[in-house]
């Protein structure tokens, strides 16, 4: 049963503010690209507009209100470029929630988001190895390569990454600075900020700090395998290039360079982690994960 006409009625306005922020021109070019599904989908795109902003959940043991951070891994997932407030958007959540035996209600949840993390750390070697208790070793000094200035961001210098990552993170760049006005115009986007971590030293640090909560710092850290890299993709005034605060992470997730990273970064072998907008680690594009 649909929702009253009233309540409909006046969520409108938020329907299009949701279509307005998420980078749509206006509301009608949403309806008409995105809105082949209103006479089935309709009542649950307002619902998914709603919740966007006002969802109160826990993804990562934080409270967190909304789920526009992790909007655009979703929506590669999905195979979809509609916003949340459209029939299509739901229609393809629906299919997505299916493929995985969940309840097809086209809405989003935490059922749905756990799937999605499951999927998305799955493609991560150095999380499947974690999964068998092994903690990888770090490559031979001869396989490292160092970073040339440019490419080293000054928040936090690092100097080393495996040779064969390096030359795919520079054919990323490249592309990026070609097909992204934004990184073209700004060289501090893309930058390393943590490139390979030597485990000792890694280890002692993590110790000092007291913060090796698999979140912000892990006790054995992909870093070490000179496979994971950490990105400057932008920063809210005030908080740090890696701030895992909501807000923080959501203003990272909004930018042009965060959105191709997600639809691109595949493409060279690079695949994300879904709690930190910056954290990219290289599995070879021979995987499959690339643009669909």
């Amino acid at each position: 049963m649909g929702l009253p006409l009233l309540m409909r009625v006046g969520m409108a306005g938020l329907i299009v503010a949701a279509a307005l922020a998420w980078g749509l021109p206006d509301a009608a070019s949403a309806q008409g690209r995105c809105e082949t599904q209103r006479q089935v989908w309709a009542d649950q795109a307002v619902a998914n507009a709603i919740s966007l902003y006002s969802l109160e959940w826990t993804p990562f043991g934080a409270n967190e209100v909304g789920w526009g951070v992790y909007l655009p891994l979703l929506q590669k997932e999905l195979g979809t470029d509609c916003e949340p407030g459209t029939s299509d958007f739901a229609a393809a959540m629906a299919a997505f929630q299916a493929r995985y035996a969940l309840p097809a209600t086209g809405g989003f949840d935490q059922a749905t988001f756990e799937v999605l993390k499951g999927v998305l750390q799955e493609r991560r070697p150095f999380v499947m190895a974690r999964v068998r208790d092994e903690c990888p070793d770090p490559p031979p000094l001869r396989e490292l390569g160092y970073l040339e200035a440019p490419e080293e961001h000054a928040d936090r210098l690092t100097r080393l990454l495996r040779r064969d990552v390096l030359a795919s993170y520079r054919r990323m760049v490249a592309a990026a600075r070609a097909e992204v006005p934004e990184v073209r115009n700004d060289p501090e986007l893309l930058q390393i900020f943590s490139g390979f971590r030597d485990p000792e030293a890694d280890a002692a640090r993590c110790a000092a700090e007291r913060n090796c909560d698999g979140l912000r710092r892990a006790v054995c850290s992909p870093h070490r395998t000179g496979t994971a890299v950490d990105l400057y993709v932008g920063q809210l005034l005030g908080m740090g290039v890696d701030s895992t605060n909501p807000a923080s992470r959501q203003h990272m997730t909004q930018g042009a360079t965060y959105r191709w990273l997600v639809k691109n970064a595949g493409r060279f072998g690079f695949v994300p982690y879904i709690y930190e907008p910056w954290h990219w680690e290289w599995i070879g594009p021979s995987a499959g994960y690339g643009t669909p």
